[in-house]
């Protein structure tokens, strides 16, 4: 099992800027791929970046690719969401999960590449 908390959410301008949090605990060990997720209201969860174990990889979706940045402290269990030039069809609620599969084909980016999710944390933008 591997729990995950999301933190760092919160009201801000667009052109701002926030950096999200997400604490693992438990079967922090076999975690690979770390992900992030947004889902808007009446919109499914979509893919916004992965960071592989050894944080020396990460794939953007096109949406955040140059504004947003994900990154990793192994040694905190923390992976990071770094925002910034935020605009309002940024906001929604983003999650964290985590990928226990050690070797794919292809980059984790759907859903059902993720083994555990953490509760979310809210971002709105405001324009």
């Amino acid at each position: 099992q591997v729990q995950l908390v999301e933190s760092g959410g919160g009201l801000v301008q667009a052109g701002g800027s926030l950096r999200l949090s997400c604490a693992a605990s438990g079967r922090t060990r076999s975690t690979y791929h770390m992900g992030w997720f947004r889902q808007a209201p009446g919109k499914e969860r979509e893919f916004v970046a992965t960071i592989n174990r050894s944080g020396l990889s990460t794939y953007y979706a096109d949406s955040v690719k140059g504004r947003f940045t994900i990154s990793r402290d192994n040694a905190k269990n923390t992976v990071y969401l770094q925002m910034n030039s935020l605009k309002p069809e940024d906001t929604a609620v983003y999650y964290c999960a985590a990928d226990l599969t050690l070797w794919r084909e292809k980059i984790p980016t759907t859903v059902s590449d993720y083994d555990y999710w953490g509760q979310g944390t809210q971002v709105t933008v405001s324009s």
